[in-house]
């Protein structure tokens, strides 16, 4: 049977009047690309449903123009509350600052999240789309992330982008918190951790990682 994944994007976009964020391009459309590749079938769904925004900075003439196909799905998501969850084999959020502001405490992707992890599915994310997955727990009460080796985008790389001062809290300090093992590779590399059904990458760059890693566990 063909597999299917969804992915969860950000409605998010304005920090101030001077900072918009979303999604990170090369996050949502490498993954879109390998996935569709490969032939899942991919839902992208977003908190509130409708235009999940890009974030300006991830658009760049030297993209590749194979990433502006997927990029057409960001326009018109489907709203979580809508999603038969239950279908899928899988779930990837990719990050953007956008996600670090609706996602955490979205009581419908927990709900999501905990289903997958409790029935085995396959949990993935990469960059600040790790912020989606904090506020899950597994039938104990504990974080889904505890004991588990999770990366995400980290301090240094947060002070090296100078937005450590506009996100909410800091991903690398939460996951710690969660009792999750941080791991972290220097500065941009590509960097991705599997541990049971959870699979997690560093920054955009290793966006290619994360979805091999996703197909290697489905």
């Amino acid at each position: 049977m063909t597999k299917k994944i969804l992915f969860v994007t950000t409605n998010f976009s304005d920090i101030n009047d001077d900072i918009q964020t979303g999604v990170w391009l090369e996050e949502f459309s490498v993954p879109y690309l390998i996935f569709e590749a490969t032939g899942y079938e991919i839902t992208t769904a977003s908190p509130i449903g409708g235009e999940s925004p890009i974030d300006l900075n991830s658009l760049s003439c030297s993209n590749p123009v194979e990433w502006d196909e997927p990029a057409k799905h960001l326009k018109n998501t489907l709203k979580l509350e809508d999603i038969n969850y239950k279908d899928f084999d899988a779930i990837f959020i990719p990050g953007g600052h956008g996600p670090m502001f609706d996602l955490p405490d979205n009581q419908k992707l927990k709900e999501i999240i905990e289903y997958m992890y409790n029935n085995d599915k396959v949990i993935s994310a990469v960059c600040h789309g790790i912020a989606g997955l904090l506020s899950a727990k597994d039938s104990c009460g504990n974080s889904i992330l505890k004991d588990k080796f999770i990366t995400a985008f980290t301090n240094k790389e947060e002070q090296i982008v100078k937005m450590q001062e506009f996100i909410p809290f800091s991903l690398e300090d939460k996951i710690k918190e969660l009792g999750g093992n941080f791991k972290a590779d220097n500065p941009w590399s590509e960097h991705v951790e599997i541990s049971c059904n959870i699979v997690t990458g560093q920054n955009q760059n290793s966006a290619q990682l994360t979805a091999e890693g996703i197909i290697s566990l489905l």
